[in-house]
């Protein structure tokens, strides 16, 4: 055990003390400047710390010279070679024993280029290194893009016009990032608040505080240790978090969220805790490992708080595993920061009450009894644990097309599973480890109100209802068999008279992939882009890209909430030819439609990964849902739209879209005539 305090304290001192040699003394900015309506220069400042230098283009090969490098393009010629603007210092460098020229304070590298196109965007990198008197930093790679004139997208394997008005300078809002990770901490802190009430843990509060304030001891020694506990406890699951988030980087993200392996474990896991949480068989970890962090916290000290913080962490696995793994499930989408702070919210609502009732033993005085309440509440846990399990297994039904749990047989098995958790609160069904329930308490009775009242409102699901309030969490309402509102859209069609001749058609053959594939609200489009582009021609309509997923939650949420809306509706089937492009689809393509990515150089084998490449590649985004609004020659009409459940912003998008792409086509007309 010394050992492992031994490594643990060295790896620790060694983060700390790499923490402070981390160095930086050259930043980099880069600008751009216009010679003539098609020549520009690309000026690239280094501001250099006191005493360091930068080494220029011009030094033998001994230090690396600073060096740049752009990627070949068509679209525009450099003249000449990347010029040095700046005072030189050529002097005898200590470092490697020889004559240098070197820059202090600040230098410009200008580079001139010439536009063969409207617009152009300069790749590339470059590489540099610093020095000061002392010690020499590596060589280190900074990557370059400057964006020259009017840029065009190219959209697809298609060749687009020139004149495209969107630009990787124009920002897009990502919605909701901040609030998510703010919404995401304030449920895993009621994740951890909720972690307390399970039986492995409400019981240990007493037991924990008595080891702080053992009698004899001084009061102010055990509220240090208290303090130490609670730290330790949030430290341990914030580790857990940090590690998390080195592991799941950006390229295990579409995995985790849309393979058929790990929803289905994930599945697998809630289901046997749910089970295990009825009272069918217990979970518990190895007794060694428990015993030995138990004995380790006997030994009292500072460490003993440590320790004591790994035993309960360890005792309460069979309860909090649950609560935890969601967390880490849900965060794990490739993000650094949505794991650790997700970790810290539940941790720190965890050690909230252990410190609390350390610091103010008087209260323990006023907790309830430890009883069959805690089991009740771990019961309940199971039948969320049963609900929420389904989850996984239905974005794997989606995503491979299964169809094993389309959106009644998905709300049939919720309404059971919360009608029996309300006959539970009511005391209607037992469990092995329940006890008697002589009477209904009111707080049971308000749950079991709240249950019922939940039920209800499924119910109206079953025939076609949106349940808005359930939207991303509920299968696509495309995939359900008995919808009211589609027969009756239907009908009015064939009995009425279908379309009205003056109406504009929504499609103009049949869509790819229809057979499996579908759009909300009974909207007629293609997933095809090519089929987008060529009905766009034929009918003179803008295109609105729908970037979207069967995992996705918020693309569930904006088509129940914002889609809906009558006027978004008439503006969608009426003004726009809709292409939905699902990322996360595992549909396998013909080879002949196979492409090869110039993100990643990767072959992309399936409609899914087809099209999530062309929204990296050509938007720069990986973010769902995403909307672009785009004539059939790849310019895009207005800065493209993020998640936002205000319906009137979103009216807005759609009709400055409109309204750009006839302007656009006026323009044109004229300058032809």
């Amino acid at each position: 055990m010394k050992r492992f305090i031994f490594l643990l304290t060295a790896i620790v001192l060694f983060g700390i003390s790499v923490s402070a040699q981390i160095l930086e003394p050259v930043k980099w900015s880069f600008s751009t400047q216009k010679i003539s309506a098609d020549e520009y220069k690309l000026i690239f400042k280094a501001t250099i710390d006191n005493r360091w230098h930068l080494y220029s283009q011009d030094i033998p090969q001994a230090p690396p010279a600073t060096t740049f490098s752009f990627t070949k393009d068509s679209s525009y010629v450099r003249i000449g070679k990347v010029k040095e603007v700046g005072h030189v210092i050529q002097e005898f460098d200590k470092n490697f024993n020889m004559e240098l020229k070197y820059y202090a304070d600040s230098v410009s590298f200008v580079q001139k280029v010439r536009l063969k196109t409207q617009g152009a965007v300069v790749h590339g990198s470059l590489n540099f290194m610093s020095c000061d008197d002392t010690q020499c930093l590596p060589p280190k790679d900074v990557d370059f893009s400057f964006e020259l004139g009017k840029i065009t997208p190219v959209v697809s394997n298609a060749i687009v016009s020139k004149g495209a008005t969107f630009s990787g300078k124009d920002k897009i809002n990502i919605g909701g990032r901040k609030k998510g990770l703010w919404g995401f901490f304030v449920l895993a802190f009621l994740g951890g608040l909720l972690g307390i009430l399970t039986p492995c843990v409400f019981p240990m509060i007493p037991m924990t505080v008595s080891f702080f304030m053992k009698e004899g001891e001084e009061k102010a020694k055990g509220k240090m240790q208290a303090l130490l506990y609670g730290f330790s406890i949030i430290a341990i699951y914030t580790l857990i978090g940090s590690v998390l988030a080195v592991i799941a980087g950006p390229n295990i993200a579409n995995w985790l969220s849309t393979n058929w392996l790990p929803n289905i474990l994930f599945f697998l896991i809630f289901m046997v805790f749910a089970f295990s949480f009825f009272g069918m068989f217990e979970i518990t970890l190895p007794h060694w490992a428990v015993n030995k962090s138990d004995q380790e916290a006997d030994k009292g000290g500072f460490l003993g708080p440590v320790f004591m913080a790994l035993t309960l962490v360890l005792v309460s696995f069979s309860c909090t595993g649950p609560i935890v793994g969601t967390i880490l499930v849900e965060s794990a989408g490739g993000q650094i920061l949505k794991p650790i702070i997700g970790m810290f919210g539940f941790s720190l609502a965890f050690a909230l009450p252990f410190t609390l009732f350390a610091f103010f033993p008087s209260w323990l005085s006023n907790l309830p009894n430890s009883g069959g309440w805690l089991n009740s509440v771990k019961v309940v846990l199971g039948f969320l644990e049963l609900a929420l399990g389904l989850k996984f297994l239905s974005i794997a039904d989606q995503t491979y097309h299964w169809h094993i749990l389309d959106r009644e047989v998905y709300l049939a098995l919720w309404i059971v599973i919360f009608f029996l958790l309300g006959l539970y609160l009511l005391g209607k069904i037992k469990f092995a480890h329940d006890s008697d329930v002589p009477h209904v308490t009111v707080p049971r009775l308000l749950l079991a109100i709240l249950t019922f009242s939940f039920v209800v409102y499924m119910v109206p699901g079953m025939f076609g209802a949106p349940l808005k309030a359930l939207a991303g969490y509920l299968p696509p309402q495309t995939t359900l068999d008995f919808d009211m509102n589609k027969i009756v859209r239907e009908n009015l069609q064939v009995y009425g008279g279908g379309a009205k001749a003056n109406e504009p058609k929504e499609i103009c053959e049949t869509p790819k992939y229809h057979n499996f594939l579908d759009l909300p609200h009974g909207l007629k489009g293609y997933f095809d882009y090519d089929q987008a582009v060529a009905c766009s021609r034929k009918q003179n309509k803008p295109i609105f890209i729908d970037f979207t997923g069967h995992g996705c939650v918020n693309c569930r949420e904006m088509e129940a909430n914002v889609w809906s809306d009558p006027r978004v509706l008439k503006r969608l089937r009426n003004d726009y030819v809709i292409l939905a492009l699902y990322v996360d689809d595992k549909y396998k393509l013909p080879k002949d439609e196979w492409v090869r990515s110039s993100y990643n150089g990767k072959m992309m084998k399936t409609l899914g990964k087809k099209d999530a490449d062309f929204q990296i590649t050509k938007f720069g985004v990986n973010a769902q849902p995403f909307y672009v609004l785009m004539d059939n020659k790849g310019n895009v009409l207005v800065q493209p739209k993020a998640y936002d459940l205000n319906v009137d912003h979103f009216i807005k998008f759609l009709d400055d879209g409109v309204k750009n792409y006839k302007n656009e086509k006026s323009l044109f007309n004229i300058n032809h005539k």
